[in-house]
């Protein structure tokens, strides 16, 4: 189901019943943007440390903004066990109403790649749901109660001008008591028009019509005063709080909630979540790492689960989240039981059952939840002699992943996932390696690469005037250069080793 700006608030109350009757909440996020390429050495690279790379991967979140938030509930129905899913897919942009305007940038290879898989922009800008975190709602708190709140969007300042030109020219001729209709007003406009209409003319009282519509009346100062001291003034300052924290309003629900959190590959995703929702990004590692665990104290990554369902199951080596779903999928994964749990989509949900939308955030966020559920049971199915139900229940499958939660999957660095209850524990990388140049002054480290890239995936960094390290992840590739570079008249490779290429241990040696 297709949520914006027009009917998140009449959906709210249903997302929350959801969220509490949820056994878990899957999650996938869109952005305009993942790795600066205008910041130096923002890649990530496999010399990186969890601490290293959450500064380059701050630097990036605070660059770009998300665009759709998919959202997936299930719950087990009681009548006939089964897993129910809620397929949510939101649009949203940044709230334009009394804070500062907030400015965000564009990858061109990532709005290409959106436009490829069918991202409706249109709906993104015109019907985006509008966010803020808590320093921008103390802002704005503080402008609404000084009175010097203002709108941001010239988009919006048109609208308003029309608006104000068109109350200006009825009021003049109009009695106490006469009334007349704005039309045609987006959700986020009807609130910014009443605020405006009421700011600049002191004798009209305003009140909202639905379907785009907002009413306007003629009326004396003092009953002015008595509507906007009665309970039902649509403009009082906690709904406008509420109507410019938009979509930040369902993310704390699911903070007090404290529903497990799926998500897949979703360290970019939590990232933005802290700093879009919550607050923005605290410069410590740590510091980011507790605030998260104490929103979302159970979070499963399906990218560490599947790591380990290929390591105890005959499970072939897929990589996008799709293709994993369509093997769990198949029945020749499980001869011991069924293939996977009863996955039921729910009514009003049913496009993702129907078709195939891959990449876009709802669909993502189905798929993580059906992944998270198949590959839970499955290794439920593997760690017991005993014939294990369809139904099974999710306390059974959290205590078989019980090794995964809070491990959310580091891509291509010095950990092979981020501990957000602990501390980190350093995986097991193929040994680095040493290139030594011989007659080849003023080699660079890009050059290096380009020497080596058509053999292997290398990371390079500079260790001394002469000498290269190189990083791969693939003891195979490891091995095959080498092999191939033993008798290079110009490169000698060999393996590091800390005694005898450090600059530091030669440093105290000499």
């Amino acid at each position: 189901m297709e949520v914006g700006a027009e009917n998140f608030a009449r959906c709210l109350p249903r997302l929350r019943r959801r969220i509490l009757r949820a056994s878990f909440v899957a999650l996938d996020m869109e952005f305009t943007g993942l790795h600066s390429t205008s910041l130096q050495n923002n890649e990530p690279s496999l010399f990186d440390s969890p601490a290293e790379r959450y500064v380059k991967a701050r630097q990036s979140v605070q660059r770009f903004t998300p665009v759709q938030l998919g959202e997936c509930g299930s719950d087990t129905e009681s009548v006939f066990p089964r897993y129910v899913v809620h397929s949510y897919n939101f649009f949203l942009f940044p709230s334009t109403l009394g804070i500062r305007d907030v400015e965000f940038t564009l990858s061109a290879s990532s709005i290409q790649f959106l436009s490829h898989y069918g991202f409706d922009f249109n709906k993104f800008l015109k019907d985006g749901i509008p966010y803020m975190n808590e320093v921008q709602e103390k802002i704005l708190r503080q402008r609404l109660l000084a009175g010097t709140w203002k709108v941001c969007s010239c988009a919006d300042r048109d609208v308003l001008k029309k608006a104000i030109d068109e109350v200006t020219s009825w009021i003049t001729a109009a009695k106490e008591e006469d009334t007349m209709i704005l039309q045609d007003l987006n959700g986020y406009h009807m609130l910014d028009v009443q605020l405006v209409l009421r700011q600049a003319l002191k004798n009209v009282w305003t009140e909202p019509l639905g379907d785009k519509k907002v009413m306007v009346k003629k009326v004396s100062p003092q009953r002015r005063q008595l509507l906007e001291n009665s309970s039902y003034d649509h403009c009082q300052k906690k709904l406008i709080l509420l109507s410019a924290r938009g979509f930040t309003n369902l993310f704390l629900i699911l903070v007090k909630a404290k529903k497990p959190l799926v998500g897949h590959n979703m360290l970019m995703d939590l990232m933005h979540l802290h700093d879009k929702f919550y607050r923005p990004l605290p410069e410590s590692y740590e510091e980011f790492k507790q605030n998260i665990h104490n929103m979302f104290p159970v979070i499963i990554d399906t990218k560490t689960v599947i790591k380990s369902v290929q390591k105890k199951c005959l499970f072939p080596r897929v990589s996008s989240l799709l293709e994993v779903y369509a093997v769990l999928c198949s029945s020749n994964l499980n001869p011991k039981g069924p293939p996977c749990p009863v996955i039921a989509v729910a009514s009003g949900c049913s496009r993702y059952a129907e078709k195939k939308s891959p990449h876009e955030a709802g669909y993502d966020a189905f798929l993580c939840g059906s992944v998270l559920l198949m590959s839970a049971h499955l290794l439920l199915c593997r760690s017991t002699d005993d014939a294990v139900e369809a139904e099974a229940s999710f306390s059974q499958y959290l205590t078989v992943l019980a090794e995964h939660v809070n491990q959310v999957n580091f891509i291509r660095g010095g950990v092979s996932s981020i501990n957000f209850s602990g501390e980190d524990a350093p995986c097991r990388h193929p040994p680095a390696l040493v290139v030594h140049v011989r007659g080849w002054p003023g080699l660079t480290e890009k050059q290096i690469h380009q020497e080596f890239k058509a053999l292997c995936r290398f990371d390079v960094r500079r260790l001394s005037k002469n000498q290269f390290i190189l990083l791969s992840n693939k003891y195979k590739q490891v091995r095959l250069v080498l092999r191939d570079y033993r008798h290079h008249p110009h490169l000698q490779v060999s393996v590091y080793r800390h005694w005898r290429h450090s600059p530091s241990v030669n440093c105290l040696l000499q």
